[in-house]
């Protein structure tokens, strides 16, 4: 009888992307552990669960014991970011290393800051704001992990998130809005176009860098669709609902208004340049790197698709 093979551990597994990666996994045949607080459910069939506070530094390890990939897809509400993501960054690099096992880790593009053309992965990084700063400073601690022996890290960058299980801006201003009969929102400006991630291609180009040694020790900008404008992803998602469209942009002054009822919104703000003003990822050095393993999802489908998950919500 042949040994076990090791597990692929998903940290932060019941979140958008941690949920994506773990069926994206399991799609692919390997043995997965999927870690969060409550254990979670709804899981693939086969795919072992276990509760842990990755905020605990011994409890990180334990989930990793016996790792062949630890994927990082932990995430706090805005508001606690400051508090609870360098930790939780240090716990995966300390889990990954105790494994013996690479760290792939999910990232957004906030360290960058506002930008004249396309993001690629040399963009200075110039960070607006405490979120931004924050993220280059967890930058650094993996890169200077992987360089320092601890453990072998890559990391993933997408733009902002949209599918199955999503907590993105678009599901309740657009999806949940559209299917609630209500007038679509969108950030910033409708005309200004935007870099949007699908979150089975974020699983697909995350689970190609945990199967692929030549990935570690570097940064990629994650295959996404072309950048689309806010104005024509709602046009898409009353097409695919054969309605017309109905829809409104939420700037400062909106926003301004309506943080001073809640906190989320009072986070949104300091990112709001993201949707003022284009913001596109460049993808290529992925698209070179890992030739045809990750076609983006069109638009058609992906919107159609996240409209369906939508619905089984409500049912």
């Amino acid at each position: 009888m042949s040994p076990p093979q090791e597990p692929h551990v998903v940290l932060g597994a019941t979140g958008g992307a941690g949920r994506a990666v773990v069926n994206e996994l399991v799609a692919r045949g390997h043995p997965v552990r999927a870690v969060s607080r409550s254990g979670g459910s709804g899981f693939p069939e086969g795919t072992e669960t276990v509760p842990a506070d990755c905020t605990d530094p011994d409890a990180a390890r334990t989930a990793c014991d016996g790792a062949a990939v630890v994927y990082n897809c932990l995430n706090v509400p805005y508001e606690q970011w400051l508090d609870l993501l360098p930790t939780l960054t240090e716990n995966s690099i300390a889990a990954a290393a105790h494994a013996d096992a690479p760290l792939i880790m999910t990232d957004n593009l906030y360290m960058y800051g506002p930008t004249d053309g396309p993001m690629t992965e040399e963009t200075p990084r110039t960070p607006e704001g405490p979120k931004g700063e924050l993220r280059a400073e967890m930058e650094e601690m993996l890169l200077d992990a992987h360089e320092q022996g601890r453990t072998r890290v890559a990391v993933g960058r997408a733009s902002d998130f949209y599918g199955p299980h999503a907590t993105s801006s678009t599901r309740e201003l657009v999806f949940d809005a559209a299917l609630d009969g209500k007038t679509a929102a969108w950030l910033g400006t409708l005309d200004a176009p935007h870099t949007m991630t699908y979150l089975p291609d974020l699983a697909r180009g995350l689970a190609t860098l945990g199967t692929h040694e030549e990935a570690l020790g570097e940064i990629w900008h994650l295959p996404s669709n072309d950048p689309i404008t806010g104005r024509r992803f709602i046009e898409m998602v009353f097409e695919a609902l054969g309605e017309a469209p109905r829809m409104r942009a939420y700037g400062y002054w909106s926003l301004s208004l309506a943080g001073l009822f809640d906190s989320q919104v009072r986070e949104v703000k300091e990112v709001l340049y993201q949707f003022r003003e284009p913001f596109m990822m460049d993808t290529s050095k992925f698209e070179a790197a890992f030739e045809d393993l990750v076609i983006p999802t069109p638009y058609e489908t992906a919107i159609s698709e996240t409209l369906a998950w939508h619905r089984a919500q409500r049912t």
